[in-house]
């Protein structure tokens, strides 16, 4: 009997200083990962900031194949969250306790296991770099006495489990959101009617390949001008395409912002005042980045040649830019309308 009790009070001993050892242990972490992905600040923040849009990048979502997701009614800005529920993983949720548009979100992430309720503070920052943002993904709390009792007995730390999962979400964050920000559509509307009007323009001669960095210097100057002289605007900017020469990879065009009335300019002045007539055209839209305009002329161009519409050679056509990087930061979002002049039928070639 006296060895049972021995054996029993030398247990009892070990049980308490292992439970010593385990209660002093730092239980303190903070884990942060950073990449840089290769788009402007708003389009990553607004990716980040929409929790629906977690599933498409959460590096956990593929470890739990019995997740269930529910999601109230916010779930974007402060305020916003989520909630899921997984045997295999635990249940939890996160919600959004500080939201500063564009620079940083603060969350508080729950989740539930077999060890008991934990809390974490989990924190994110968007920093403009010359590549485009710089995210930092971090999380920081205190491990609880059970939690650090489990991790006691693993291989790893918490924070060695949890950092490659945070390096995984980041390079998947950046996957999607460049996939997002490449998608683009080509839609021709058919054929309709242009309503022209006066316009304030200004021209140049470049090789194409220069046509969209000139654009916008060339849109600034116009702007500036009418500011200046107090001539309002009507509608959309707007290039017009007076010579387009593929081979030589030359092009002669004008930038231009349309105008309620006929405008005397200078004779010295650089800006000038024309205007364009009534007139039928095919109308195109690109919602997308403006890489994508080869395809949409062409696509418009096909469309004139499969449904006999003669093409006005004395007319230029001409894009209007009905949302623009000054609109929007995701090109994904930009819209570009395509419109090319057709022949009137009193115009029409007889055979």
């Amino acid at each position: 009997m006296k060895i049972l009790k021995y054996l029993f009070f030398l247990l009892l001993i070990v049980i308490i200083a292992g439970a010593i050892y385990v209660a002093t242990k730092d239980g303190n972490y903070q884990v942060e990962e950073t990449a840089i992905i290769n788009a402007p600040v708003p389009v990553v923040f607004n990716e980040v900031n929409n929790f629906k849009n977690w599933e498409q990048w959460g590096p956990w979502m593929d470890d739990a194949e019995d997740m269930i997701i529910s999601y109230p009614e916010k779930t974007i800005g402060k305020g916003a969250s989520y909630s899921w529920k997984s045997e295999e993983l635990g249940d939890g949720s996160i919600r959004n306790v500080k939201v500063i548009p564009e620079s940083d979100i603060e969350q508080v992430l729950v989740f539930i296991s077999p060890y008991g309720e934990s809390t974490s503070n989990v924190y994110w920052d968007f920093v403009e770099v010359e590549e485009g943002t710089q995210v930092t993904w971090g999380i920081k709390g205190k491990q609880s006495f059970m939690e650090k009792l489990a991790f006691s007995f693993t291989d790893e730390s918490f924070s060695e489990m949890i950092r490659p999962m945070y390096k995984e979400g980041l390079e998947k964050l950046n996957t999607v959101v460049l996939e997002k920000m490449s998608s683009y559509s080509v839609n021709v509307d058919g054929v309709t009617t242009h309503g022209g009007g006066f316009y304030m323009y200004t021209t140049t001669a470049t090789k194409i390949s220069q046509i969209q960095t000139k654009m916008q210097k060339m849109f600034a100057d116009v702007s500036l001008y009418m500011e200046k002289n107090n001539i309002s605007t009507m509608g959309n900017p707007f290039v017009l395409y007076n010579q387009w020469d593929e081979q030589n990879n030359s092009a002669i065009y004008s930038t231009g912002f349309f105008t309620p009335s006929l405008i005397i300019t200078p004779t010295e002045s650089t800006v000038l005042n024309g205007m364009m007539p009534v007139q039928k055209v095919i109308k195109t839209t690109l919602k997308g980045d403006y890489k994508n305009l080869k395809e949409a002329w062409e696509t418009a161009y096909k469309y004139a040649q499969e449904n006999n519409l003669p093409v006005n050679p004395d007319s230029p056509a001409f894009e209007v830019y009905s949302i623009g990087p000054d609109k929007s930061p995701n090109p994904a979002t930009w819209v570009t309308e395509i419109y090319i002049p057709l022949l009137e039928a009193e115009e029409q070639p007889t055979l």
